[in-house]
């Protein structure tokens, strides 16, 4: 692992949607195969962070470094190419096609790894291979959050930006994804995560940062959470 750049470092980004200031100074490193967790209150900056990372807010100043690339300046379509995949809260699944012609849609976005298969999609997801004939319209929200998740692995992105996967999902569809997320570690991907679900975020992660008010305020390891825990209380409410 030594001598591999981050798979993403931040430095000093400052974010804003149109005249309002978002994200303040945010400072944040994530190494090769981590799982990291954003946390905070709604209104944090944790999505605006990620949106941040995409080129998909207003203006930027600061750094953001994806494998020592600098990208602040770089189109989001530049952005992906550097091998990172964004999965925004509203999924966007293409409502008329099938699942599969939805798994078919990605192009690569990366020189260096291919995409998964379509077999081993299936593979990891089950319930996507029963459904492989059935319109976005016609699968249950947690079937197109696998679906949504699933398409980034097509384009070989090796760094995934999950936003709120698990949110309003049924127990059993939030156990498949945390399954996922350590099937996807073991691989070696680079996960980055925004949840409001600690329960489900808690034990996935290797390292937490939590954000309030577009600032970092707090980052502990996964080995410091039963201490960090009075503190978490105080600043989420968990």
């Amino acid at each position: 692992m030594s001598g591999q750049p981050p798979a993403l470092e931040i430095r000093g980004l400052h974010a804003w949607y149109g005249e309002s200031h978002i994200l303040h100074d945010v400072n944040l490193v994530v190494n090769q195969g981590e799982v990291v967790t954003l946390l905070g209150r709604n209104g944090a900056g944790r999505t605006t962070t990620m949106r941040a990372i995409m080129g998909l807010t207003g203006a930027r100043k600061g750094s953001i470094r994806i494998n020592g690339v600098e990208a602040i300046n770089l189109p989001t379509y530049k952005v992906a190419h550097l091998g990172i995949g964004y999965c925004p809260e509203e999924r966007g699944i293409f409502a008329s096609l099938s699942t599969e012609e939805n798994l078919m849609l990605p192009p690569s976005v990366s020189s260096t790894h291919q995409g998964m298969s379509v077999s081993e999609i299936y593979a990891m997801f089950p319930n996507l291979a029963e459904r492989k004939n059935s319109q976005g319209t016609r699968l249950s929200g947690g079937e197109q959050q696998m679906l949504a998740v699933a398409r980034i692995l097509r384009t070989g992105a090796r760094l995934l930006l999950l936003d709120e996967i698990s949110e309003g999902l049924a127990p059993v569809i939030v156990q498949a994804l945390a399954r996922m997320i350590l099937t996807l570690k073991a691989k070696g991907y680079t996960i980055i995560m925004v949840e409001q679900n600690f329960r489900f975020a808690a034990p996935l992660a290797d390292r937490f940062y939590v954000m309030e008010h577009g600032q970092i305020v707090e980052t502990f390891a996964a080995a410091e959470l039963t201490e960090k825990m009075p503190v978490l209380n105080e600043l989420l409410g968990v």
